[in-house]
């Protein structure tokens, strides 16, 4: 099959998962915003990575209290995870306009999203400027599951139902079937 060269800047990378970050500072709302430029960089510690653009509100509040919580929303919630990356926490309370339920977690400060199926709890080890976004490290220092999606010490991810995004479409969707296990050719083809 022939390729062609395209530019470079074009965001090709996907899928992307779907994530609402939560974030606070002392003596103002928290926040929720909706994020897709994220992923597991280290097993041991768990790290996490999220990015976000220096001019957002998030960006003030993870840089200044040092933590987050990252939420998986179910897809049921599209509408409500597209408004959380679109609305200004300055401007409106996210938890209350999408009628999410907060809770505390056990390791830090800022508030999970009950209604998100898996949470994990996040203190920053470093930020990173990277010219548009800016990577925050983020050492996993907790985790929440849904209890009818955890068995045998195992998450049911298809029933937590994630979302995805298409970073080249601008397109949320869900995950397909299952189609193997990691090593299921067990090194040979």
């Amino acid at each position: 099959m022939k390729k062609q060269g395209v530019d470079p800047s074009v965001t090709l990378f996907y899928p992307a998962p779907v994530v609402l970050v939560t974030c606070s500072r002392k003596g103002e709302d928290p926040n929720i915003i909706t994020i897709a430029w994220t992923g597991v960089v280290s097993s041991e510690p768990p790290t996490v990575g999220i990015a976000i653009r220096p001019g957002r509100h998030s960006h003030e509040l993870v840089d200044s209290s040092k933590e987050f919580a990252i939420n998986f929303p179910k897809m049921g919630d599209l509408k409500k995870v597209d408004f959380c990356g679109v609305a200004s926490g300055k401007k409106v309370n996210k938890f209350e306009k999408c009628g999410y339920t907060s809770f505390k977690g056990k390791e830090i400060h800022t508030p999970l999203i009950k209604e998100c199926p898996v949470n994990l709890e996040c203190v920053v080890t470093d930020a990173l400027d990277l010219g548009s976004h800016t990577l925050f490290l983020g050492k996993v220092v907790a985790a929440h599951v849904d209890e009818e999606l955890w068995k045998d010490e195992t998450l049911n991810v298809m029933e937590a139902q994630p979302l995805v995004y298409l970073p080249p479409t601008a397109q949320y969707v869900s995950l397909g079937s299952v189609l193997g296990r990691y090593s299921l050719s067990r090194g040979r083809l």
